[in-house]
């Protein structure tokens, strides 16, 4: 448990908004350096393929895939008075945004402290607090009064910028808090995966090689360009999920805390492969895992990129729940990710070229 939960500290601790994303994989490379080949590409996607040589005749060509990258900003301009404008990168609700502390990522002077500020209740005047909040009326304020003192301290404009969070684990480690759980931990998860079942009985039938994708949050940019470099037969996807439970009707949960991984049916970017669907669904019920599956009105995954890639991979999605996910903070509950593992670990097993 204790290696698991390093290993998910050090990928959401890791600075890696989208387009940035080289330390998240530094950490992923040193975790696998002793297991796996690593080939990084032009866009940063980290494949891995096990060290043990797996090719054969006829054997089945299966993608894990999960996303580096997570929401965050970029400096947009440096005020007179050193404050700095600032603009979204990937999905923020704006009520989510003001009030927290960020790290401002620059070229040389390493990392920057900021706060996230708008108007003063007391400096408001009653139309300003009814009028809807943008971005034009959030600043980063880094502590300084002038432009030449915020440009001191090595910002520029384009530095990337992440919220200020630091991992922890509440409730004798069964609760996970952290930031950029969408997609760490389905890096994590992967990352697991793939030690387990290649320092285990690898299946036979199987050719088994990995990606973890960069800037999924602006476009599926990243598993774009890797979906152009592999020769899959089929794509299983890790992801960091939105969960409902905490605002949704009983009947209509569909990604709760604690209640095991979702496999979706259909989001706006993809309807998943029915067949492959219930095959993951059977293995859960064969294994005992718990499991849940959902029907998305919004959202998108890898999942988009890879099953409209070359004549049309068979793709599913394997998401961990993440309350508040695209937020400064997230919870995970730490038995949904390793029911993740089970369950992924349990369909490489069962895999075969007939079934396919």
């Amino acid at each position: 448990m204790q290696k698991s939960i390093q290993l998910i500290q050090d990928l959401s601790n890791a600075f890696g908004v989208s387009g940035f994303e080289t330390d998240v994989a530094q950490v992923a490379s040193d975790y696998v350096a002793d297991f796996a080949h690593v080939r990084q590409d032009r866009m940063g996607n980290v494949f891995l393929k096990p060290d043990v040589a797996q090719a054969a005749d006829n054997k089945l060509n299966v993608l894990l895939d999960a996303h580096l990258d997570e929401v965050g900003f970029i400096v947009q301009a440096i005020h007179d008075n050193g404050m700095l404008d600032f603009l979204p990168v990937g999905g923020w609700a704006i009520n989510n945004v003001p009030a927290h502390t960020v790290q401002i990522k620059t070229r040389k002077q390493g990392i920057v402290k900021g706060i996230t500020a708008s108007t003063p209740p007391h400096f408001m005047t009653e139309a300003d607090r009814k009028a809807p909040l943008d971005f034009d009326k959030i600043v980063i304020d880094v502590g300084t009064s002038s432009k030449a003192a915020t440009e001191a301290l090595g910002i520029e404009i384009g530095n990337p910028i992440v919220p200020d969070v630091s991992f922890e684990t509440l409730h004798d480690g069964e609760i996970l808090l952290g930031k950029a759980f969408d997609c760490r931990i389905g890096c994590a998860a992967l990352l697991e995966t793939f030690e387990q079942y290649v320092q285990g009985e690898p299946n036979p039938a199987l050719d088994l090689e990995a990606v973890l994708t960069t800037q999924e949050e602006v476009g599926l940019r990243g598993a774009t360009v890797a979906a152009n470099q592999i020769s899959a037969d089929i794509a299983i996807v890790f992801e960091g999920c939105p969960a409902d439970d905490t605002f949704t009707p009983t009947y209509k949960i569909q990604s709760a805390l604690g209640k095991g991984p979702m496999l979706r049916h259909f989001d706006v970017s993809m309807i998943t492969h029915p067949g492959f669907q219930a095959f993951a669904m059977d293995i859960a019920e064969k294994y005992n895992i718990p499991m849940q599956t959902s029907v998305r009105k919004g959202g998108g995954t890898n999942g988009s990129a890879y099953h409209l890639a070359n004549q049309g991979i068979p793709t599913i999605v394997v998401g961990i729940p993440v309350r508040y996910a695209h937020t400064h903070y997230g919870f995970v509950h730490f038995a949904d990710y390793q029911h993740a593992i089970q369950l992924v670990l349990a369909i490489l097993k069962d895999l075969t070229a007939e079934v396919f």
